[in-house]
């Protein structure tokens, strides 16, 4: 069994959502405007607020974010998002992250909340991106299960 390392005092797991919003062969990503990964690309997201269900806060965290309707197809994967200090000593945020696959319906992307960008990439884009691996992993699947 792999040890686990000593956390940031009372640190708790913190349930959040991300969407992958899918436009034809278009992916919805926002530039983060706030840490963890400030200044990355990633897919909108955040946490879910104590009573919302994970696919209401799914939807509102993408409006929120990013002013676009979207519907929800599917779960892509739950997702372990731990960040550690600087010396990797001490993990001091820990996100289980519910994603989802989502069709673009309404909208033109507007950075809002805590994105400081929004947009729709191609996926002849993504490769240019750096990306998180497992983000890479949810836009796949999210491509994948919208093709079918």
């Amino acid at each position: 069994m792999t040890a686990i390392p000593a956390s940031v005092d009372d640190l708790r797991a913190v349930p959040a959502v991300g969407v992958v919003c899918i436009r034809d062969d278009e992916v919805l990503l926002i530039r983060r405007g706030t840490p963890p990964k400030q200044g990355e690309w990633s897919i909108p997201g955040g946490r879910i607020e104590p009573g919302e269900p994970a696919k209401t806060a799914a939807l509102r965290e993408l409006k929120e974010e990013t002013s676009v309707e979207a519907e929800l197809v599917g779960l892509l994967d739950v997702v372990d998002a731990v960040f550690h200090n600087r010396s990797g000593e001490l993990i001091t945020r820990h996100y289980v992250l519910i994603d989802y696959a989502a069709r673009w319906q309404a909208g033109d992307p507007v950075a809002g909340d805590d994105a400081a960008e929004a947009r729709f990439f191609h996926q002849s884009e993504l490769d240019s991106l750096e990306l998180w691996s497992e983000t890479r992993r949810m836009i796949q699947k999210g491509f994948e299960l919208l093709s079918e």
